[in-house]
């Protein structure tokens, strides 16, 4: 079944371009359940047979990752308050969880977004609390633009070299996501440890 998913996707990108990469990558960024890792290498394996531009199956990965993002944001963003304001109590979620919310996403939106954009079952969802809590959007964009760009640069690149076999791409994009979440974990311990120390400078020197 996976086999021929990925032969249609094959197809359907071979005949629809960068245009069907953005708009397989929008679902695989927004609520619908359909995994990355069956676009981009691909793609990429198309670029590597010289059907396709390596630079722009990037470009077109990234655009629909953002363009999916946004998505999610919106949504979160205009329906998300009314939602919870009504029916908060039934799910444990108060005006001062709102609120905490907000205040936390001032705070470390930009590393949650970051992180969030890198790690398997989190990359598809974090724009949602971005959205309730109102998160600047130019930072909100630069930080989903990074965090994408990694992922899809991975995914290309891993597509490019390793061909239409997706049993190997399996393989490296498990390896991939451990190292991420590895180094995500470091990267979280370190802006913890850094933001904990700043407090302290900051109460000793007031």
């Amino acid at each position: 079944m996976l086999s021929g998913m990925i032969s249609w996707i094959v197809a359907t990108i071979g005949k629809l371009g960068y245009t069907g990469i953005v708009a397989l990558m929008f679902l695989e960024s927004s609520f619908f359940p359909f995994p990355s890792e069956v676009v981009v290498p691909p793609a990429g394996y198309l670029a590597s047979q010289g059907q396709m531009h390596l630079g722009l199956v990037i470009a077109a990965g990234i655009a629909g990752s953002i363009l999916g993002a946004l998505f999610n944001y919106w949504i979160s963003l205009t329906f998300g308050r009314p939602f919870f304001r009504k029916f908060g109590k039934y799910f444990l979620v108060s005006e001062k969880s709102l609120d905490r919310a907000d205040e936390f996403f001032a705070k470390h939106g930009h590393i949650s977004t970051f992180i969030g954009r890198l790690l398997p079952g989190i990359r598809q969802l974090i724009s949602l609390p971005a959205g309730l809590a109102r998160m600047n959007i130019p930072l909100f964009l630069f930080f989903t633009t990074l965090g994408s760009g990694i992922w899809v640069v991975i995914l290309a690149v891993v597509g490019y070299w390793v061909g239409n076999n997706q049993g190997l791409v399996t393989r490296y994009m498990h390896t991939v996501t451990y190292i991420l979440i590895a180094a995500c974990g470091i990267l979280a311990a370190g802006y913890v440890v850094y933001n904990r120390r700043k407090a302290k400078d900051v109460t000793r020197n007031a």
